[in-house]
């Protein structure tokens, strides 16, 4: 089987922060649960590199927009490697390769786009356009960026996506196109009832010089948004390669939930007019909130990714963004919920257990286990829940399994059996609770790939490696 996942490419205007992180790690789980399922996976990601926001921070960097955008794309290729994310294609809209094959896309979509004059309220932090109600709504000031719209007369070329309303509306009724959660799909099938409008994907070059022009038209370069969207396909070498062929549709999408319309309307209606299926899974996350506060500058509440990876390592940032921050709604973070989690849960949960059977086996049977029985759990649950996007309720059922398995312990007392001189009976007990942790290894390894695999080098070839018995060491000092 073929797999296809992706996240949303990331501005590169602005630093990468936890929400970047938390959608990098989500499509890794999915992408690797399918390579152990043994699909053939292709997992991309990337950054959106384009637009009048970078001409405008690199002018004042006094920097050319490439070299922007070079220094600030690898800070988010560093991010990855720093989460062990493992994607199988990076791209960059400033890429030769998206550049010349947004521009075939451009052309294959010509009996939809029509040359129009466009008056409307234009913020260059959004890189959107705003009607008139937003404007009034908002006292002429945009909210996120505290500047005044600009009101812009310009000719551009539209996008006719009021044509693909209504396919748009019954691929998302059907489950052809399934968005999850559910809130998100009512968000975006109410945004539909009333149709949507034609767009405009084109901006002047004398306004914004740094895009991609349009094909036949030196005056406009392609609307960033636009182009940027297209990422997906020209990734796999759409319109001629053998890959795009072979993996699109996507399986599943990974996006913030700020940017739905762009991937539950404007996507696929660019998709339908290219004559391509839609996308089978787009999975909507939420916010990251730090002491229930939205991250802001103002606030100086501003959290990297590395001051959490660094001190406590991939794994631990992994398991709190997918189990702590719930995956169908806005999560917090604090710094007394994540020491908690990984004191109590990692350490003394998962970590206790580990080292409790690897120091029973040593100490008992020589560090020899002996013949291990095959787990037999039901993984149902885990299954659905990864299905579904829910990493949260899948780390859930890898955790009663944990908390089980510590329970076995105490319910057992190897340490007693071991007094009673019943060795066979020791045996068992031990080679059925290694058995419980490499089950529980297998079904981390797309969550705490790290942690997976230290478990199951713990007790590889039917013996116990006690090197590598300690996990996560507790930390008794919480961080100020």
């Amino acid at each position: 089987m073929n797999y296809f996942v992706t996240t949303s490419i990331p501005y590169v205007n602005g630093e990468p922060h936890l929400g970047h992180a938390m959608e990098f790690v989500m499509a890794d789980v999915l992408a690797r649960a399918a390579r152990a399922r043994g699909d053939t996976v292709v997992f991309s990601t990337g950054t959106d590199e384009h637009g009048g926001k970078i001409a405008e921070k690199a002018a004042e960097l006094k920097l050319k927009p490439q070299a922007l955008t070079d220094q600030m794309s690898q800070k988010f290729r560093d991010l990855i490697t720093a989460l062990n994310v493992q994607p199988d294609r990076f791209i960059r809209t400033t890429d030769k390769n998206h550049e010349e094959r947004a521009q075939l896309a451009w052309k294959a979509l010509e009996k939809d786009i029509y040359k129009n004059k466009y008056v409307g309220w234009y913020c260059t932090g959004d890189e959107e356009f705003f009607t008139d109600t937003v404007v009034k709504e908002n006292h002429g000031i945009c909210p996120d960026h505290n500047r005044p719209y600009e009101k812009i007369e310009e000719e551009n070329y539209f996008f006719r996506l009021s044509n693909y309303s209504e396919q748009i509306r019954d691929a998302i009724k059907s489950g052809e196109f399934e968005v999850v959660p559910a809130t998100r799909r009512n968000e975006i099938l109410s945004l539909l009832e009333s149709g949507l409008d034609d767009i405009s994907i084109s901006r002047p070059k004398d306004k914004i010089d740094w895009g991609i022009p349009v094909p036949g038209d030196k005056t406009q370069v392609i609307y960033v948004w636009f182009e940027a969207l297209l990422n997906y396909i020209t990734v796999l070498g759409y319109p001629e390669h053998n890959d795009f062929k072979q993996f699109w549709p996507a399986n599943v999408q990974v996006i913030g939930k700020g940017i739905l319309r762009f991937h539950a309307a404007i996507f696929p209606g660019i998709l339908l007019a290219l004559g391509l299926p839609l996308a089978k899974q787009l999975y909507v996350h939420g916010y990251v909130t730090i002491d229930n506060k939205k991250m802001s500058k103002s606030l100086g509440n501003s959290l990297s990714p590395n001051d959490i990876i660094a001190t406590y390592g991939a794994d631990a940032f992994r398991y709190y963004f997918l189990r702590h921050i719930p995956s169908y709604d806005d999560g917090d973070f604090s710094w007394p919920a994540f020491e908690s989690a990984y004191n109590n849960e990692l350490a003394n949960e998962l970590g206790n257990a580990v080292q409790r059977t690897a120091a029973m086996i040593q100490k008992y049977q020589g560090g020899i286990i002996g013949e291990i029985p095959e787990a037999e759990h039901d993984m149902g649950t885990y299954d659905e829940a990864l299905a579904q996007c829910k990493f949260d309720r899948a780390l859930d059922s890898v955790w009663e399994q944990v908390r089980g398995l510590n329970q076995l312990i105490d319910t057992e007392k190897p340490w007693q059996v071991a007094k009673t001189g019943d060795e066979d009976h020791l045996r068992e007990i031990l080679a059925g609770l290694v058995s419980d942790l490499l089950e529980i290894a297998g079904l981390l390894v797309p969550f705490l790939p790290a942690t997976a695999e230290k478990i199951q080098a713990l007790f590889a070839g039917g013996l116990v490696h006690p090197q590598n018995s300690t996990l996560f060491p507790r930390l008794e000092a919480a961080k100020e």
